[in-house]
């Protein structure tokens, strides 16, 4: 085992290109979509081996909480960190950061999202060995995944002079982030062969991120320190409350990562990683049958159907699809969504529009 290390499992968010399977009350990260079991409990298994469960922490809403303390009891119930409410992620990891630095002033911490999937689980684990051993440089280090094609829903990494070896991994300076390009953009960077996605993957001391919290964001360090000196004492959830609603939105890419000083990134090339962001991304991460469907839950009849993926939740519940191809069908009981694969980004827009209309689907 690594001395000193913990994992922060972000575990808040609400995957709205998932609807109507996701859920305010039941968001992506509790769902079973690809391996077995939830993306929720897949993330807590990845770093079984490397970290016992009483250095993984999970940070995540309150009524998010009880869900996800069942799908894992083995973590430490106190190790659940509850934000009040959604402030972004660099809220998260400086509450993260502040609570394991109070507990270990040696800590570093790989941080990581709830609702991701990776298929090459040992490289992962080697990956975030060797991001151990170049944080313990002072480094901010993040894990940079190759691309496949020019993505703009994605940050870029470029890559700058090699640090060395750290483990079986090289590590990069990062020269630059770039958030969410342009097509255009996005395609120079794939062509130029020294650009990686944000995985959103990090590694780092506590007190090493605390201190770009006070250079770069420091009116949110201010309100770090209020929680700090009452972390761990009878006036924590008082002060927490009291604090958090005054906490100004931002990420962490944003706020931190693009203007941060010492940036490592370490190639994930071969980790087979996916958000899983959308319908259609199920295809990236399931085997299709010999017909090129995905067929999950229920009961399924198809006639000269190609390319189509069927989602239902209800045993029971008989699905028949004839003559198409390259559709999305998910069936939650009291909504049926039935649109063309290329068009499943859109479902965000009905969920923005269902939060103006109809609260009781979302």
């Amino acid at each position: 085992m690594l001395e000193h290390y913990y994992a922060v499992i972000m575990a808040g968010g609400g995957g709205t290109r998932l609807w109507p399977l996701s859920r305010k009350a039941r968001p992506k990260q509790m769902l079973q979509l690809v391996e077995e079991g939830t993306l929720f409990q897949n993330a807590i298994n990845r770093v079984n081996g490397i970290l016992p469960p009483e250095r993984v922490f999970v940070v995540t809403v309150e009524e998010q909480a009880l869900e996800l303390q069942k799908q894992c009891p083995g973590i430490p119930e106190e190790n659940f960190v509850l934000e009040p409410m959604p402030r972004g992620t660099a809220s998260v990891v400086g509450l993260a950061a502040v609570a394991l630095h109070k507990l270990d002033p040696e800590a570093v911490m790989v941080v990581l999202t709830a609702d991701h999937f990776i298929g090459n689980v040992a490289l992962f684990r080697d990956l975030l060995r060797s991001a151990h051993e170049v944080a313990q440089h002072d480094y901010l280090v993040t894990l940079g995944v190759t691309p496949t094609f020019p993505a703009t829903g994605y940050g870029y990494i470029q890559y700058g002079e090699r640090l060395g070896t750290f483990g079986d991994a090289d590590a990069f300076r990062v020269s630059r982030f770039r958030e969410k390009p342009s097509e255009e953009l996005a395609r120079q960077m794939l062509a130029s062969g020294d650009h990686a996605w944000n995985s959103g993957m990090f590694v780092w001391k506590a007190a090493t991120i605390l201190d770009e919290f006070a250079r770069q964001m420091p009116v949110l360090f201010a309100q770090l320190e209020t929680i700090a000196q009452a972390w761990g004492t009878p006036a924590q959830a008082k002060v927490v409350a009291e604090t958090w609603p005054q906490i100004k939105t931002e990420t962490i890419d944003y706020g931190i990562m693009e203007g941060a000083k010492n940036v490592a990134v370490i190639s994930a090339r071969g980790l087979q990683w996916n958000d899983v962001g959308t319908w259609d991304s199920l295809f990236e991460v399931n085997q299709p049958n010999k017909e090129g469907n995905i067929i999950i839950g229920g009961q399924h009849i198809g006639l000269d159907t190609h390319g189509s993926l069927v989602y239902v939740t209800q045993e029971r519940r008989l699905i028949v699809t004839i003559g198409v191809e390259d559709l999305v069908v998910v069936d939650t009981g009291d909504v049926l969504l039935v649109c063309r694969k290329d068009q499943a980004q859109k479902v965000r827009d009905v969920v923005n529009q269902l939060k103006q209309t109809n609260q009781a689907y979302v």
